[in-house]
């Protein structure tokens, strides 16, 4: 058998990431709720659990206005562009970049898991940047994107 190659487990696992990303921030424009809404929430008879009011910064970028959603679906179409790349970047040194994948991999994780339906995308894009940091450490590099170089469109 063979080696795990990190960095393409951590591809597939970024791209389904990210396409959650996107589905969930479509998701989430439409059925706004952010997911710490329970900390400190204030629990009234009719009515159920009640945002404390510390959320009103949620409660203002993520139900009333969503932003959030809006910044977790642009980082991930431009995860899903960097994973399956475009024919401008393939091969690029921005296509190869471990390093930029987990920082925004991470940034995706974040902004996603801000909000209720994001949150098997947050999981699923830091397990993904766990990955990408695993292919860094053992020193991993893209071997298709050195095998098309000088290939003038016949790769």
């Amino acid at each position: 058998m063979g080696n795990l190659i990190w960095h393409d487990l951590g591809r597939f696992i970024s791209i389904t990431a990210s396409v959650y990303a996107v589905w969930s921030a479509f998701y989430g424009i439409y059925f706004r709720k952010f997911f710490w809404d329970f900390v400190g929430a204030i629990l009234r008879d009719p009515g159920g659990l009640q945002p404390a009011p510390g959320a009103k910064v949620f409660i203002t970028l993520i139900v009333k206005n969503p932003i959030i959603q809006i910044f977790a679906m642009i980082v991930g179409f431009g995860m899903v562009a960097l994973e399956f790349p475009i024919p401008q970047i393939k091969g690029s040194g921005i296509h190869r970049s471990f390093a930029l994948k987990i920082v925004l991999l991470l940034f995706q994780a974040f902004l996603t898991i801000l909000y209720y339906q994001g949150t098997n995308a947050a999981l699923w894009s830091l397990i993904a940047a766990g990955c990408y940091a695993r292919a860094q450490i053992l020193g991993e590099t893209m071997e298709e994107a050195k095998e098309n170089r000088g290939k003038g469109g016949r790769a």
